[in-house]
């Protein structure tokens, strides 16, 4: 144990009653001359005196804390934290403020920057000349000492803050794990790092196992087939699996932290896959705007060739690929070819449509590896049908909606492998490989 610097004092400036949903606190506000910021206590209950109090160090993080960013899992920490004190009837949550592991909110947003172009929360720390973490634990371990608690379990996944509590003179009889209820796209790879990096006792599970992937993101490490695309079914449904309030007619279903996951999928695929009918209800450009990262490749499955020349994805693609019947010309593929598109013409199948075995074979000579195949309803029913989709990411918005289905009509039976399951903002995030999946 080492001593406290001594130069170092706190003063309990003021308390007051702080009643909340989860139930009634005092929140006590210390000042200190070490760094001259304002430090909070949040207390629960008769603690001083006590033993095996129940105890939450929280740094302060405006941007998760305040604006619910999902970089980070701390404003959901903070709030749980507070949900279990409450529960237990007596406990302390403190709140000290080292905005960013310690190097203030400049430099963390800084090294949100950094992030975004690929470093780790790590890395991006030391690149600004910061530790990785620059955190004291000092003031916490006097308010601790303030508020005259004997011994404390404490809600953490992080070795060092034991580590340094205790050897500040704060008895630490018992760990309690802080886990995260939502896994998100964006949070996944700080987390990731804090286990690979900073030693926190963290279990994401199937991190280690790529098929039982921690987000729908881990699917993209599945191994492409040797003479097709991956395909990747992705769609969004209500409660009672409607797809659209009516055939033919766009319908927002999904919030907007899983249209940035759609969006981020698609980065990471070579080719998007709709068919005419989408193209003619939803105009839609099928390109990456909620995320960073390259446009995939459009494919049509447009069997007469209707594709409207002054189609939006025109303004953004240079060179879609439009899929469609072998065995007799339309008038408008010139006009769609000089308009910049890919004719690909490939035999039909028993219905009357484009092959979609030969379809997929002709996108994987024009380099196309992973394929998202985004819709329409008739389109994920073809691929359904055939078996030729590998997985599926399925978002379920909680809600009934009624209207048109995604899966009219009979159907082979078709289940998840080890499926996996996430809440992102008001929905449910369903995805796993697919049982009988030809690779």
């Amino acid at each position: 144990m080492m001593d406290i610097d001594k130069s170092i004092q706190i003063e309990r400036a003021t308390c007051a009653r702080i009643p909340t949903d989860v139930g009634q606190f005092q929140l006590c506000l210390y000042t200190s001359n070490h760094d001259n910021k304002e430090h909070l206590a949040v207390v629960m209950g008769d603690v001083r005196g006590q033993e095996k109090v129940l105890v939450r160090v929280h740094s302060e993080c405006f941007t998760g804390d305040v604006l619910g960013s999902r970089r980070c899992d701390c404003g959901e920490q903070l709030q749980r934290a507070l949900e279990r004190i409450a529960t237990e009837g007596q406990g302390i949550l403190l709140y000290l403020r080292q905005e960013g592991r310690g190097i203030g909110l400049a430099q963390k947003l800084r090294a949100y920057n950094l992030q975004d172009d690929g470093f780790d929360t790590v890395d991006a720390n030391l690149a600004l000349g910061h530790e990785a973490d620059e955190r004291d634990y000092t003031i916490g371990a006097l308010i601790l000492k303030d508020l005259g608690v004997t011994s404390i379990r404490l809600i953490t996944n992080n070795p060092v803050k034991i580590e340094r509590l205790t050897e500040l003179g704060i008895q630490v009889v018992d760990r309690l794990p802080s886990v995260p209820t939502q896994l998100t796209a964006d949070s996944y790879a700080y987390l990731e790092t804090k286990v690979a990096r900073m030693r926190h006792l963290l279990n994401l599970q199937g991190l280690s196992d790529p098929a039982a992937a921690s987000t729908p993101l881990e699917l993209l490490t599945t191994r492409p087939p040797l003479d097709r695309p991956l395909v990747t079914l992705t769609y969004a449904q209500s409660l009672d699996g409607a797809i659209a309030s009516q055939r033919g007619r766009p319908t927002s279903i999904s919030g907007r932290e899983t249209m940035e996951l759609t969006h981020q999928l698609r980065a990471a695929h070579d080719g998007i896959l709709v068919g005419i009918e989408t193209v003619l209800s939803d105009n839609p450009r099928l390109n990456v705007r909620l995320a960073k990262g390259d446009n995939p490749t459009p494919v049509i499955l447009d069997s007469r060739l209707r594709t409207p020349t002054n189609a939006r994805l025109f303004d953004v693609h240079e060179r879609p690929i439009i899929v469609t019947q072998a065995d007799h010309a339309r008038p408008n593929r010139q006009a769609l070819e000089s308009r910049g598109a890919q004719v690909v013409p490939v035999n039909c199948d028993d219905h009357g449509r484009p092959s979609l075995p030969l379809a997929l074979r002709s996108l994987y000579q024009v380099g196309i590896r992973r394929l998202m195949v985004e819709g329409g309803a008739k389109v994920i029913q073809s691929f359904l049908r055939h078996r030729l989709a590998d997985q599926a990411i399925v978002t379920v918005a909680l809600r009934f909606m009624g209207g048109y289905h995604v899966m009219n009509g009979a159907q082979p039976v078709i289940a998840f492998d080890r499926p996996r399951q996430m809440q992102l903002g008001d929905d449910l995030v369903l995805w796993g490989r697919l049982k009988g999946a030809p690779n």
